[in-house]
């Protein structure tokens, strides 16, 4: 009996244009470029991984090494995969160094990244808000994991964050796991639960601590804080974190980068 194909080495090549891919009058790279993202929302590529070379893409997908290539470009340039210069091509993880620190915004005020320390004062599956469940296109009353933490560093807390996360993907959830976890939070989401965040919505605005968010952040009631309210999706632009952060800013700043 013949071996069972891999999912690197699938049985049938697939033709671009069939049930799934993308609408047929987009660029043929474009096309190229949904029929990989099809894959790593599928996992077959897991984080970390190395997907097929440009020439077995090439050859799955009947079409040209040049094609395939613009379309890892695009998506090497969403964040989404690695090149690796004499090592091929690999799905991107947040464990990565170069990615790890693509959603901690905030540095101190010489314009360096700090390590934090987290302080998880809670973690525990609730039902959601008519707006949570709104934001993370779930069912009012719905389950969630909320978590509460503190951000520390150098001994100081800095920033203060609230997380719902859909309870389904995140059934087990504690605050000692994502105490335990020494690396980035999502690159535990990648690890635990096989979720992985792609990209990320944030809306920033001005306010005056509240009695509880100045205890916490250890700054007197109605000091500016800096209040950055942000929505992560998965491939798909499937929501899978609602995440509200408060950040002093007295000796650190938020950092942005436009390209």
């Amino acid at each position: 009996m013949p071996p069972a194909p891999s999912a690197a080495e699938p049985s049938a090549p697939d033709v671009v244009g069939d049930e799934g891919a993308a609408p047929a009058f987009s660029p043929l790279y474009q096309q190229i470029k949904t029929r990989i993202l099809q894959r790593l929302e599928a996992g077959d590529w897991k984080p970390g991984e190395a997907i097929p070379s440009e020439n077995d893409l090439a050859a799955r997908f009947r079409v040209s090494q040049g094609t395939v290539r613009k379309a890892i470009d695009e998506l090497a340039g969403d964040n989404l995969l690695i090149r690796r210069q004499g090592k091929g091509t690999f799905v991107a993880t947040h464990s990565e160094r170069q990615v790890q620190y693509r959603f901690l915004k905030l540095r101190n005020d010489t314009g360096e990244y700090e390590p934090s320390e987290r302080r998880v004062l809670e973690c525990k599956r609730v039902r959601a808000s008519a707006e949570v469940a709104r934001a993370l296109q779930l069912r009012s009353g719905e389950a969630v994991m909320q978590a509460r933490r503190v951000l520390m560093f150098a001994g100081v807390p800095r920033v203060l964050e609230d997380i719902w996360l859909p309870g389904q993907a995140f059934k087990g959830l504690t605050a000692q796991q994502m105490l335990a976890y020494q690396g980035p939070t999502y690159a535990m989401f990648e690890i635990d639960f096989g979720v992985r965040m792609v990209r990320a919505d944030e809306k920033l605005r001005a306010v005056a601590a509240a009695a509880d968010q100045a205890q916490l952040l250890d700054v007197k009631e109605g000091s500016p804080l800096l209040s950055v309210e942000r929505l992560s999706f998965t491939y798909n632009d499937a929501p899978m974190e609602l995440r509200r952060g408060f950040y002093r800013t007295d000796s650190h700043h938020y950092h942005n980068q436009l390209n």
